[in-house]
């Protein structure tokens, strides 16, 4: 199976007021830069916002202090939602993304099996509403880029009616192809 390296399709506009949104503080990082008169101490925030029905976004975010950090990654979380389809309590099929140097490789699974996931992706899965699923990350451990792979990988699923056969690429990606070898 291919890797997912980029998102297939247009993405829906969510409207965030109508949404009960749940926030969760993934890491939280303190970061430094060396200027000419010391270092300089920013934070960085990793948070993962989402209504567990469906919509789930995630923001990456520095402030001079730790409450601005994370009021700052929760409204860019909440800027970048997207619409996660899900089949059951499960996704609809296999899919493997790639970010970076971070894999993530997501799976349906049985009513009942819950989520086998790393704490990263597991907020994720969670805060998207998906109950049964197992993941498997490969390639590099970096919290920011698994769960950016992940993000990636969740949005370029495909309802169960839309899913193409093995082998088989979207009309998009055939279109472009065609065009490049011409």
């Amino acid at each position: 199976m291919k890797a997912v390296t980029k998102v297939v399709g247009r993405r829906a506009r969510i409207e965030i007021p109508e949404l009960e949104l749940e926030e969760k503080l993934i890491k939280l990082s303190r970061v430094t830069k060396v200027v000419k008169g010391g270092k300089r101490l920013r934070f960085r925030a990793l948070m993962v916002v989402g209504d567990g029905k469906k919509h789930v976004g995630i923001g990456v975010a520095k402030a001079a202090g730790v409450p601005d950090a994370i009021h700052k990654a929760s409204a860019a979380g909440r800027k970048k939602l997207i619409e996660v389809p899900v089949a059951d309590t499960s996704i609809p099929h296999e899919i493997l993304a790639k970010f970076g140097a971070s894999k993530v490789l997501l799976k349906p699974a049985a009513p009942g099996t819950g989520i086998v996931a790393s704490n990263a992706v597991r907020a994720v899965l969670e805060l998207a509403g998906i109950k049964d699923i197992i993941s498997k990350s490969l390639g590099s451990r970096n919290q920011v880029n698994v769960i950016k792979a992940t993000m990636l990988a969740l949005s370029n699923l495909r309802q169960a009616g839309q899913v193409e056969t093995e082998g088989e690429l979207p009309p998009e990606i055939q279109e472009e192809d065609v065009n490049e070898t011409e």
